[in-house]
């Protein structure tokens, strides 16, 4: 343990080896302030605690950080854990390592155990600080590694959790900051805590064929050296193995046998042209058996985190697959150092944006997108998946790249063109080839959007749950939240209806107006109308937030017990006295029988009236129904015909009958069938009439709530591709 551990003499001869021009000066009264302010302060191994920041600053030299950078380091622990201040910094220091030392110290508070919306904030405070100076993420990486290398004095369950949340965060972050040294070794450390015994069989794996394996690279690197010396004398091979972690994915997580791994040796090609690197390939090609489809040209093609090299796998002599890597010195900083190589080198890759500016683009775009949801759970879930290391890129019918994570739909790829392109989506091409909505992009794939013009089509609700990036669902949720206020509405009270019948609660309406509005307070809605709204296009998920609604109902039933049974005998006392029968109410009338009149099928929201039949109680009908008078007083016998009213608590579900209007396909019944299922909504008969002019006429009959349920229902059919209208019949 002692290695990873430098004291003060350490950092300066590392300095003095980078040749590069520190404030000597500064850094000595940071270390001297820090030195005087931890005092006798140690770590749990019983280290002297200033130990730790020299480590870090000596992590942060190899990375080839500024003097601010490395002076914040050495203090980064003395506003948190001594009684200096951010001002007393400041004073003393300045306001730029001020800044860098508050973000730290904030980094460094972010309780990953506690409640969900505290995560959330805390995360969200990581993006903020990230975006106004990258260098305060990279101190907190360069921190983290080295809790990362001591931790062994720690008790397991707290080395598990740290472990947990570095490959949850700390490495992806790495990961798109390019930074591949401090993610590949915050993966094997955080790998040997989470799954120790595989840690240790690939190993032991690992050491047994040492030998072998440094042998078998020593040969690939003099026989690549012999084809490329006499064409290009000036370059750099190294030879390396696949990280432990890397290892654990594919055999492990894949299912892949250890032979099966074609890229656990690699050489790497260093010259000094873009041309070089093109050269080479063909050489290589020429003198070992290149595998197919194991080709990746990251130089035409960038990663987000700016990382470029030409990837192929070859066959040696041996048979024994083997990858190579080509790249210029440029390109090398970068892949080493990421975002740190603009401190190191000072160069970026040479493109047309500015490439710091492009790295860190996805910072402010998930800062954008996160500030749309109050949900925290989805906050935290979306930051981890827009960090996910695997990416495809995909090609548009222009030849632009886009990237996306792994797994990520067409519908992500349209909203990653334009948001209006998402927007108007009604379809897509894959290779010249139409596919589902759902279909997962591959790398390689060029992917055509088809869109339409009708400016009052949107993007379904469905799609929220297909998507994979939080960007396509923060624009799907905001379509919803600007366009359909009075959908989202009718759709956010069904869902609150239908989970609270699930679940059995039951309050007068007094109490579910207070009850519901407490919880709407509790996610940021100013009315419980707008709780309804936010439910209905999504920003917050119902099946997420349920099991606290639950608990607070139970609480609010122990303080009040009789709460729900008195609510129960109110109700079925005002059906003995007042009919709510079917949920009607009958003016004048009570005990009475009810029935729904075929020619019409009213349902909760039409405006009704009755009928007082001969035989059979009374019927209902909507008051603007053919059979309905216009003037009733004029009618042949006024006084059968009665005012009826919608009883509040009306829960049964309604006959009503649709008519679908669309294009004669073939997949359009199932697809809107599906689309019913996908609702729960019941259908009670099914007819279907072609005509001559390529449309299809399909009349329904179907269970429905209200008529806010029907609305929804309505607009949903109306969205699948090929259906030209939907009318109630």
């Amino acid at each position: 343990m002692k290695a990873f551990y430098n004291d003060y003499e350490q950092l300066k001869e590392d300095i003095a080896a980078c040749n590069k021009n520190f404030d000597l000066e500064l850094i000595d009264r940071a270390y001297n302030l820090a030195l005087d302010a931890h005092g006798n302060q140690r770590r749990i191994s019983g280290i002297p605690y200033i130990l730790h920041p020299t480590s870090v600053a000596c992590i942060l030299v190899e990375l080839g950080m500024d003097t601010q950078s490395i002076v914040a380091a050495l203090l980064h622990d003395v506003v948190e854990d001594t009684s200096y201040t951010v001002s007393d910094i400041e004073k003393i220091f300045g306001k730029e390592i001020a800044n860098l030392v508050d973000g730290v110290t904030k980094l460094g508070k972010i309780p990953y155990s506690s409640q969900e919306e505290q995560q959330a904030e805390n995360l969200r405070k990581m993006l903020i600080a990230m975006a106004e100076d990258i260098r305060v993420i990279i101190i907190k990486l360069a921190d983290r590694l080295h809790n990362m290398r001591t931790i062994e004095c720690m008790e397991p369950q707290k080395r598990r959790d740290k472990a947990r949340e570095n490959m949850e965060v700390y490495a992806p972050i790495a990961h798109r900051l390019g930074i591949r040294t401090i993610k590949e070794e915050l993966e094997d450390l955080s790998l040997k805590y989470l799954d120790p015994v595989a840690y240790k069989e690939i190993e032991n794996e690992l050491e047994l064929g040492k030998d072998d394996r440094e042998h078998l690279l020593a040969i690939i690197k003099r026989r690549i050296e012999q084809k490329l010396s006499p064409i290009i004398p000036d370059l750099h091979l190294e030879g390396r193995v696949k990280s432990i972690n890397g290892i654990y994915r594919k055999v492990f997580i894949k299912n892949r046998l250890m032979e099966e791994i074609y890229d656990i040796y690699a050489v790497r090609v260093i010259v000094n042209t873009v041309t070089d690197c093109y050269n080479i390939l063909g050489i290589i090609h020429e003198a070992f058996r290149p595998i197919p489809n194991r080709f990746k040209d990251y130089i035409s093609t960038p990663k987000p985190n700016m990382y470029q090299s030409l990837h192929t796998t070859v066959i040696g002599k041996e048979g024994i697959p083997f990858e190579v890597q080509i790249r210029t010195w440029e390109m090398h900083h970068m892949a080493e150092y990421g975002i740190a190589a603009h401190w190191k080198y000072k160069l970026g890759l040479k493109s047309k944006k500015d490439s710091l500016d492009e790295s860190l683009a996805w910072i402010r775009n998930m800062l954008e997108n996160q500030n749309e949801n109050s949900d925290a759970g989805d906050i935290i879930r979306m930051i981890k998946s827009d960090l996910v290391p695997e990416e495809v890129f995909i090609l548009t019918p222009r030849g632009d790249v886009i990237n996306l994570p792994m797994g990520a739909t067409v519908i992500d790829f349209a909203y990653a063109i334009h948001t209006e392109v998402g927007n108007h989506m009604i379809g897509a091409k894959v290779d010249k080839r139409i596919v589902p909505i759902d279909y997962k992009v591959k790398t390689g794939q060029i992917v055509e959007i088809l869109t339409t013009k009708e400016r009052s089509r949107g993007p379904s609700r469905d799609w929220l749950k297909i998507v994979k990036t939080s960007e396509a669902r923060s624009k799907i949720r905001q379509w919803f939240k600007r366009e359909r206020r009075e959908e989202n509405l009718a759709q956010g009270k069904i869902e609150i209806e239908r989970e609270f019948d699930r679940l059995g609660i039951r309050l007068n309406e007094a109490q579910m107006k207070d009850f519901l509005m407490s919880i709407a307070k509790t996610h940021r809605c100013e009315t419980i109308d707008k709780f309804y709204e936010t439910i209905g296009y999504g920003g917050i998920l119902l099946s997420r937030i349920m099991p606290r609604i639950k608990d607070e109902y139970n609480k609010l039933k122990q303080k009040n017990e009789p709460l729900a049974e008195n609510f129960m005998a109110k109700k079925e006392a005002h059906i003995d006295k007042k009919p709510g029968v079917k949920g009607v109410i009958i003016d004048g009338i009570e005990n009475c029988l009810v029935k729904f009149s075929k020619c019409c099928n009213p349902i909760p929201g039409d405006k009704i009236i009755g009928f007082i039949t001969r035989g059979y109680g009374v019927s209902l009908h909507k008051r603007n129904c053919k059979n309905v008078p216009s003037d009733i007083k004029k009618s042949p016998e006024p006084n059968r015909w009665v005012h009826a009213y919608w009883a509040n608590s009306a829960k049964e579900e309604f006959n009503c009958d649709i008519k679908i209007i669309t294009l004669d396909k073939a997949s359009i019944i199932a697809e809107i069938t599906m689309q019913f299922s996908y609702m729960h909504v019941e259908i009670q008969s099914f007819n279907l009439n072609k005509a001559k002019d390529g449309k299809s006429q399909i009349y329904m009959s179907i269970l429905v709530k209200n008529m806010e349920h029907l609305k929804s229902v309505i607009s949903k059919i109306s969205k699948i591709n090929g259906v030209i209208s939907v009318d109630r019949a």
